[in-house]
């Protein structure tokens, strides 16, 4: 899943070697931080905040997939 959040974060940002994916589980929750250069936060969260929601609906949408009965989700910290 970092692999998946992490190309498409990369894909969208001017500066990909600044991009930054962390794991944090907890029990069945998992939180993937996702850390991109300030200059690129605009360009990772998008136009109220739609490009963020895509990036969390397509991380659940590749956890459903797998079938596990785990919750993911995306933080984008800066």
């Amino acid at each position: 899943m970092e692999n998946l959040v992490s190309f498409i974060a990369k894909s969208l940002v001017d500066h990909p070697e600044d991009v930054d994916v962390k794991r944090i589980e907890n029990g069945t929750d998992v939180t993937i931080e996702l850390r991109v250069n300030p200059e690129d936060m605009g360009k990772v969260i998008g136009k109220q905040g739609r490009i963020a929601k895509s990036i969390r609906t397509v991380v659940k949408a590749a956890a459903a997939k797998e079938n596990k009965q785990i919750r993911y989700g995306v933080d984008i910290i800066e």
